[in-house]
């Protein structure tokens, strides 16, 4: 049953990436912790590798598709290599039940950005967010001082995130480069991939260069389940908008976050 029960959970968080370009730590983390018992720092631990490992995957049918954007991805993700370590050195500062409370407001204002930012997909990709970030006619970013200095900032912010929370950080990072960038909403979940893998193996190095250990095992388990979620995903995106799925999702996120408050006041 145990098995059986993390292949599942990674389904849920391959089935999260798949289709949105991230959301799958905000699943990994509260499923681990309630529905396997295990303890929340290593939580987070598990939760970083299982998404980077199944976003390297999800990555390569994006490359394939020329949906990755590496220019502006790198410099994204060296800013949020920087952040991680911060974010783990943080967490491992503040007591579990404050954690898991930060964590759950975390889900709460995403789920709402999340809802906020579903009613805009069905709008052009020029007519969202204005963005600080200008474009030329191909296409192409043009990398500007301010520009930069943006896409560092959020890359900080989304590095931290993932270190102490063990957020992957594609929740974030789509809408940040959609509005911070100009980047079609397409190739921003291609590019949140690139960008997840780097800030996951930068959290798990410093999870391990804390002292801290994951169970591989149980990482294993979550990363084919992932795998499956990640195929079922392909095939769902065909026949539901994206809108109504990132609805669905967030609206999820919401369930999820209101039973971590049941359980931290039970």
């Amino acid at each position: 049953m145990y098995y059986a029960l993390s292949i599942l959970f990674g389904s849920f968080v391959g089935f999260s990436l798949g289709l949105t370009g991230g959301g799958g730590s905000l699943l990994a983390v509260p499923l681990l912790v309630y529905g396997l018992s295990i303890e929340p720092r290593e939580a987070f631990g598990i939760s970083l590798a299982v998404v980077g490992a199944t976003a390297l995957i999800g990555l390569v049918q994006r490359i394939r598709a020329g949906e990755v954007e590496f220019g502006t991805g790198i410099l994204f993700a060296i800013a949020g290599m920087i952040g991680a370590p911060v974010g783990i050195w943080l967490a491992g500062k503040i007591s579990e039940a404050i954690l898991l409370t930060l964590f759950t407001v975390l889900m709460l204002f995403l789920a709402w950005r999340m809802w906020r930012e579903s009613s805009r997909e069905i709008k052009n990709d020029s007519q969202l967010n204005p963005s600080t970030c200008q474009r030329e006619e191909s296409g192409k970013l043009k990398f500007t001082s301010r520009c930069a200095l943006l896409l560092l900032l959020a890359g900080l912010a989304t590095g931290f995130l993932a270190g102490m929370f063990g957020v992957g950080g594609g929740i974030v990072i789509v809408p940040a480069l959609v509005m911070f960038s100009g980047m079609p909403i397409h190739r921003a979940v291609g590019t949140s991939l690139f960008v997840i893998v780097l800030i996951s193996i930068s959290g798990v190095s410093s999870h391990f260069l804390a002292g801290r250990e994951i169970s591989l095992e149980v990482t294993g388990l979550f990363v084919f389940g992932g795998i499956l979620g990640l195929v079922l995903s392909h095939l769902v995106s065909k026949r539901i908008s994206g809108s109504l799925l990132q609805k669905v999702f967030a609206a999820g996120i919401v369930v999820v976050a209101l039973f971590i408050v049941s359980k931290i006041l039970a």
